[in-house]
């Protein structure tokens, strides 16, 4: 296939053959590649005139591509984490189209080039038990997708599943009993057993009553279907809302199922629970992503600082005695 060539037969192979057949890829993973294709082809239509079908890979040179992320970030104010992350979906594809097509091994070179932005790593957003109790009694026990809302929070809070784990929850994964638990399927495919509180227990087997004996999903939506990722995140919105007025510091802070996520591990830290339990709990790849926690813990910080002690009157700072020491001493 030479790069004058259409890349329909090359798209279609790479998100068939390579990521369903041979890789095996999650559907959260398809999708994404999928939403940048979407994305890159609608751009070169609006630019260039390009319909999709006519798209071949000399019109995907580097530069292209550059301007592509350029306009990820301006014009659909992306930011550098979503830019980076539709780089590596094309990167993945070009690499397949290296493998596939070695005549176009220049051009997929010069992708394989483009470098990935770097990010500012900031502290992660967690809530205050109190901010987070105000959540939960914000919900109205009147009404069914009230008590819906308050069985999912409680449930985000208990368990710090991910948006994606908990609206693909199923009933028939949650266990009552001695220990009560629940099955969550999570990134990459792994598998974690997560215990309830007897709180957390107790709200689930009144919910479930409530759905009736069938199996189905944990937190359905009003037409009985599972709760999308934007249903969480809007239903999550109207609690913080509501709960604003008893709870003003929510003002300041932006809320999001990821948030409640952060917030599980946050309070764990501070109940003493070691990073290593963490990890597991979260489903976390490696214990480097669960110190993020411990960074962002104030408190602990606090306690060590007052375990430091002070400086005494009679420490004397360094002066040099030596024109070359001073000189290095002013840069």
């Amino acid at each position: 296939m030479t790069p004058a060539a259409p890349i329909s037969p090359l798209v279609q192979a790479f998100f068939v053959e390579h990521l369903l057949r041979h890789k095996r890829a999650s559907p959260q993973t398809v999708s994404a590649y999928r939403d940048t294709f979407c994305l890159l082809l609608g751009f070169l239509h609006a630019t260039q005139g390009l319909e999709p079908t006519t798209v071949c890979l000399a019109d995907l040179e580097a530069p292209t591509i550059l301007l592509f992320l350029e306009h990820l970030e301006q014009q659909r104010q992306n930011s550098v984490r979503s830019r980076n992350a539709r780089l590596a979906a094309l990167r993945s594809f070009f690499r397949f189209v290296a493998l596939r097509c070695p005549e176009a091994l220049d051009l997929a070179a010069r992708v394989l080039a483009i470098p990935t932005k770097r990010t500012e790593r900031r502290l992660v957003g967690s809530l205050t038990r109190a901010e987070m109790d105000a959540l939960l009694a914000s919900t109205d026990p009147t009404c069914w997708a009230g008590r819906r809302d308050h069985a999912l929070l409680l449930t985000l809070y208990n368990t710090g599943a991910r948006v994606s784990e908990i609206t693909a929850l199923r009933r028939s994964e949650v266990s009552f009993g001695a220990s009560p638990s629940l099955q969550l399927h999570g990134k990459g495919r792994k598998e974690r057993a997560v215990p309830l509180w007897t709180r957390t227990a107790r709200v689930l087997t009144a919910w479930f009553q409530e759905l009736g004996p069938a199996d189905g999903v944990a937190f359905p939506n009003t037409r009985r279907g599972p709760l999308t990722r934007h249903g969480v995140m809007y239903l999550l919105a109207e609690a913080v809302q509501r709960a604003r007025p008893s709870c003003p510091s929510l003002t300041t802070k932006r809320v999001s199922p990821h948030v409640i996520r952060h917030t599980t591990a946050m309070h764990l830290l501070q109940a003493g629970v070691d990073p290593a339990t963490i990890a597991l709990w979260l489903g976390h790849e490696s214990l480097e992503t669960t110190h993020i926690y411990v960074e962002a813990d104030l408190a602990m910080k606090e306690q060590a600082l007052g375990k430091l002690a002070p400086l005494g009157p009679g420490t004397r700072r360094f002066k040099a005695t030596d024109a070359l020491l001073g000189f290095l001493a002013t840069l």
